[in-house]
């Protein structure tokens, strides 16, 4: 009889200490998948991939519809900056959302795009255009569109090329009758893009979408 109880107390006595250990099985668990820094990389990298991906439609819709265009040829020849930029701007463009509609009233459709998409988030954006300013083709220099400041470390880019026609008018006010041909004729005016040749095409431009949170 003492036999069969020592075996059924032996038994209780594995079956809590198999439980226990379970418990701290899951307890250590539980812990080791917290947040740490690995599942807070992957998280960051998914909104990386996520902003990347909505930078590229940005320019790919913009693009298709004109506005990308438009935006950047909203050029003032004779000041040599881009029109409706504030005077006191260390450069040719727009530091950041302008007034109680950003960007829209300098970039249009583009502007209200990055409206729409990032700025009214709180997502920082700038807009960096690469092209040639020689002829010849030897140097690329870069003409800044928007530039809201530094990027963080956890910037992403996208980027679209636009082929600008030499017959090509620009945006800015008073100067929608100006083509891209006439400007690069003309002494006292000029175009941040030089032309690449005396054919229809005037150059190619690389659009460059940074984003981050602010």
């Amino acid at each position: 009889m003492n036999t069969t109880h020592d075996r059924a107390q032996a038994h209780t006595l594995e079956a809590f200490a198999a439980a226990i250990l379970l418990v701290a099985g899951l307890t250590f668990a539980l812990q080791a998948t917290a947040v740490t820094p690995l599942s807070a990389s992957t998280s960051n990298q998914h909104i990386e991939n996520q902003q990347r991906a909505v930078a590229t439609d940005l320019l790919a819709t913009s693009a298709e519809s004109g506005d990308l265009q438009a935006a950047i040829l909203h050029w003032n020849p004779e000041n040599e900056t881009f029109a409706s930029s504030p005077a006191e701007v260390d450069g040719e463009g727009y530091p950041r959302a302008d007034g109680p509609n950003g960007f829209d009233a300098a970039l249009g459709g583009f502007g209200e795009a990055l409206n729409r998409t990032f700025v009214d988030r709180r997502i920082a954006v700038n807009v960096d255009l690469r092209h040639y300013n020689t002829s010849a083709r030897t140097e690329r220099i870069t003409t800044s569109l928007i530039d809201m400041g530094t990027p963080s470390d956890n910037a992403v880019s996208a980027t679209r090329t636009v082929a600008l026609a030499a017959d090509a008018n620009l945006t800015a006010p008073g100067y929608e009758e100006t083509t891209l041909r006439g400007v690069a004729d003309d002494a006292d005016r000029e175009f941040y893009a030089t032309e690449t040749g005396p054919g229809p095409l005037f150059a190619y431009v690389e659009v460059r979408i940074v984003v981050w949170r602010m």
